[in-house]
């Protein structure tokens, strides 16, 4: 089986590689997805032919379709977007199903171009000043105990959106003031200074950051990233706010060893992160980077006891994890759900 590999042009071929058209302005607003993404990566991504046979601990929970469309219904009602839509997340049933979500503002497209995600990638339009007070007003009716706020990256602004998240902090406190709150940030590389002293100012409840990967992988999977500013910015925040948990989350599965998982926490534990979530990376799209391995629950179990060893709060690692998985049960500190599994090892 072929699987999908990236590339570097410029190092794979001794030649001075044949400069291929520029590709076309994109437009305000327009999404561009798998090909039409990954394909303005430095590092390209070779296409996958065919679906990986995914092993029998990779299962979703079936949950209420009823609730499902309702939960759907009320963010279109909002014109609210929720990550679990736009990144494809497997767990949506599960999460919809229950009765939470976790909403992502500033628009559906991004300004990076990560080959793992399935956000769309583009120019963004203006941010909607109504959707902070639209946001505040599903989680008050949707009765949601706490709520996690994520967003694209924003490199079109000159807070990286800082901001705007703190508008939808100070909303929700006013309609829903006994809510806790969880910001998924992103980097806000080169606009550090200002975001940081915003989110000092207009604390949530959780500060968390995604560092997705091993440092070796960062050129291939997360252009326009750069691992130390992503521990800084954790390190830094815990700083200005030490009564706030900090909180990050990674995928395995994208051609990381054990070690290099092993170095990553010790990394992020020094960096007074507290807690932690990790998740078996599953491919989007044929077009999207290759699942190099699938990570036996037994190796997600190593990673929850030496974490555990090394003081994190709390570290929820198990194939199925996501960042805002059951993030409020997180919180309070209750244990990773168990690995759920299939009767027979059928490909999903």
């Amino acid at each position: 089986m072929t699987q999908a590999r990236t590339e570097n042009t410029e190092t794979l071929n001794p030649t001075k590689p044949v400069k291929s058209a520029r590709p076309a302005p994109v437009i305000a607003g327009e999404k561009l997805r798998g090909l039409e993404k990954v394909s303005r990566i430095p590092v390209k991504v070779i296409p996958t032919t065919e679906r990986v046979q995914k092993p029998d601990w990779i299962r979703v929970k079936i949950a209420k379709p009823a609730e499902v469309a309702r939960i759907k219904g009320l963010l279109r009602d909002q014109k609210l977007s929720t990550v679990c839509e736009e990144a494809a997340c497997p767990n949506l049933p599960e999460c919809f199903g229950g009765g939470t979500a976790t909403f992502m503002i500033m628009g559906e497209i991004c300004t990076r171009r990560c080959p793992f995600c399935d956000v769309a990638h583009g120019r963004p339009l203006a941010l909607d000043a109504e959707e902070p007070l639209h946001l505040a007003e599903t989680v008050q009716k949707l009765g949601l105990k706490y709520a996690v706020i994520t967003s694209v990256d924003r490199d079109d602004l000159l807070d990286g959106g800082a901001d705007h998240f703190a508008q939808c902090i100070n909303q929700i406190r006013t309609h829903s003031p006994e809510t806790l709150i969880e910001v998924l940030v992103p980097d806000f590389r080169g606009r550090l200074k200002p975001a940081l002293e915003i989110f000092e100012q207009t604390p949530a409840d959780v500060f968390n950051h995604n560092i997705e990967t091993v440092p070796r992988l960062y050129k291939a999977m997360r252009p326009g990233s750069d691992y130390q500013h992503s521990l800084d910015l954790l390190q830094k925040y815990k700083a200005l706010r030490p009564d706030i948990t900090t909180k990050c989350g990674f995928m395995v599965g994208l051609g990381e060893t054990e070690e290099e998982v092993y170095e990553l926490l010790s990394d992020l534990r020094k960096h007074d992160v507290e807690l932690i979530t990790i998740g078996q990376y599953l491919q989007p799209s044929l077009n999207h980077a290759a699942v190099e391995r699938f990570v036996h629950p037994d190796e997600f179990a190593r990673y929850t006891e030496f974490g555990q060893k090394i003081g994190f709060k709390n570290i929820w690692a198990a194939p199925m994890v996501r960042s805002s998985y059951f993030a409020d049960r997180q919180y309070r500190g209750e244990p990773c759900p168990a690995v759920r599994r299939r009767e027979t090892a059928a490909s999903s």
